[in-house]
């Protein structure tokens, strides 16, 4: 079995996997102490804590300098990904997912992500749950209100941003 803790570190390498030295419960086993020293710094569980990422990550935490770099790459690279998405939501395609995408990079090295990243799944699962429960028209009812939706928003922003009015362009393509 292999020390897996950060070079420098003294003291017994003995215990139980995912329990540091000083007791405090780690968030993967083997995780260095130092990374979860502080609740926000606790690393993300990737590939339930036990891949090759998880283990890099871990090896970048242990570094104080290291610890800061992964922490500001990470948030630079979540906000760049959650701010395109952002932006592409009103129109089709995968805007949601691509905030969601955003957030789960963030969820790797800040815990307030991680809950909302839960909540966010907890609620669409519910929300999918309780619609696949309903009878067939109610769902076709539900889905129609969110076609009308999205095409209201797809409509209003190409109007607005390039004052294309589309209902005038599909009218006079239907009567020719």
């Amino acid at each position: 079995m292999t020390d897996s803790r950060p070079p420098g570190a003294s003291g017994p390498a003995a215990g139980p996997p995912g329990v540091a030295p000083s007791g405090a419960v780690s968030a993967s086993a083997g995780a260095p102490d130092a990374a979860s020293a502080t609740p926000d710094a606790a690393p993300a569980t990737l590939a339930g804590g036990h891949g090759r990422v998880s283990g890099y990550l871990d090896r970048i935490r242990a570094n104080p300098t290291g610890r800061l770099a992964l922490r500001v790459g990470i948030g630079i690279l979540g906000g760049l990904v959650v701010a395109i998405g952002i932006v592409l939501i009103p129109f089709p395609g995968p805007g949601w997912a691509i905030v969601i995408l955003g957030l789960a990079i963030w969820a790797v090295e800040f815990v307030w992500a991680r809950h909302l990243l839960h909540f966010t799944k907890r609620h669409v699962q519910s929300w999918t749950h309780w619609v696949l429960r309903q009878s067939l028209p109610l769902r076709a009812l539900i889905g129609l209100a969110g076609f009308i939706f999205i095409s209201a928003v797809v409509w209003l922003s190409v109007k607005l941003t390039m004052g294309i009015d589309l209902a005038v362009k599909i009218r006079d393509f239907l009567t020719g």
